[in-house]
């Protein structure tokens, strides 16, 4: 399964679940009906401490920005006017949407403001958008992926209208560690197209039931961490971590003293039978809305066709988004050239040392 983007705690712990985990059959593609198994595995120190630094160094940088003293809105928007100087223009419409005033907040606020290293990691993330094309994923890249419902992009929001993204790492069906952070990507990006325009960040609530070490392959959870820290900063508000093995806390309890009060806030550890935990999915989420699963009034559980529905309309949406960006990317080039024709034939009006002409280089008038 997708390796999750949380600190030391969040790490699978076998011996704490059964040896062998049945959950209910599912549908699948084409119809066919199996039951997903996972076997556990053994545990090994150095393979915790080391998927725990990774992890709570997501968690930590993810925040980082609100260490630093605040920025009044016009010191921050001479940031981000900065900042978009030094990245400079791309012809891509993707990477045009990509590039908005929000975007390079996020990535400002994930380097303390600091517009040099905002740069440096926002034309990574951009290098990466080119090569990944997160945009272009669509329902039927990752169909396979989504049979189980190991992750998912749920049908109602917290009470804050953020988007909830429903993890369940347990139900792991595939081996391909593309296909799963594929995956990963196309959820959080129909998680962040679904966000309400005064939101940015999203909720995931994980359910462990079943989570054993085997399911998180290292390799898988570098790359995860990789993509989540280095091309989703600030995207995260809340994790939830539903019924986790009792000794996650105790690596929390190491890793918490590390990250700010802010930071610490954002992780919350649920238990199905305690009181107060219940008392904590009240004041995010609507209880009427929740699954029953995670202690909350709604029965409805994933189904992979209507899954299916829901994703294929986003599809659409997204599709439609870049397509009127690329009209009108197309009608502003139109208008450039027809500018260009027409200086063209003012110039011919001059008379040699008089006809301005463009510098390659800086893109600014000269004359000869």
């Amino acid at each position: 399964m997708l390796p999750l983007p949380l600190p030391a705690c969040c790490l699978a712990v076998p011996g704490d679940r059964p040896d062998r985990c049945e959950f209910p059959v599912v549908s699948g593609v084409g119809g066919f009906r199996r039951r997903v198994r996972r076997a556990g595995s053994a545990t090994h120190l150095s393979v915790l401490v080391h998927q725990g630094a990774e992890m709570s160094f997501l968690f930590k940088s993810s925040n980082s920005g609100t260490t630093e003293k605040g920025l009044s809105l016009e010191e921050q928007q001479e940031k981000i006017n900065e900042l978009r100087k030094e990245l400079g223009e791309y012809s891509s419409a993707a990477i045009q949407d990509f590039l908005s005033d929000a975007s390079l907040s996020r990535f400002l606020r994930a380097r303390n403001w600091n517009v040099q290293k905002a740069s440096k990691m926002m034309k990574a993330a951009v290098k990466w958008r080119l090569a990944f094309k997160p945009e272009n994923i669509c329902w039927a890249d990752i169909a396979q992926e989504a049979e189980t419902g190991k992750i998912y992009r749920a049908d109602y929001k917290d009470k804050q209208g953020r988007t909830v993204l429903v993890l369940r790492p347990g139900l792991e069906n595939t081996t391909s560690a593309t296909g799963q952070i594929k995956y990963l990507v196309y959820s959080l990006e129909k998680a962040i197209m679904n966000l309400t325009e005064d939101q940015e960040k999203m909720v995931w609530l994980t359910d462990f039931q079943c989570w054993t070490l085997g399911s998180t392959p290292l390799k898988v959870t570098r790359e995860t961490v990789n993509v989540l820290q280095d091309c989703y900063p600030e995207r995260l508000g809340l994790a939830i971590l539903y019924n986790p093995p009792r000794i996650f806390e105790s690596f929390w309890k190491i890793v918490k003293p590390f990250l700010d009060h802010e930071t610490r806030k954002k992780v919350k550890f649920v238990y199905s039978n305690d009181k107060e935990s219940q008392k904590i999915m009240a004041e995010v989420f609507d209880m009427e809305e929740l699954d029953s699963a995670f202690g909350g009034k709604n029965p409805a559980t994933f189904e992979y066709n209507s899954y299916a529905e829901r994703m294929q309309e986003d599809d659409k949406k997204m599709g439609s988004l870049h397509s009127s960006t690329d009209s009108f990317l197309e009608s502003s080039e139109k208008e450039a050239n027809g500018a260009d024709s027409d200086a063209s034939s003012e110039a011919s009006f001059y008379s040699g040392t008089d006809s301005p002409r463009l510098d390659d280089e800086h893109s600014t008038p000269k004359n000869s």
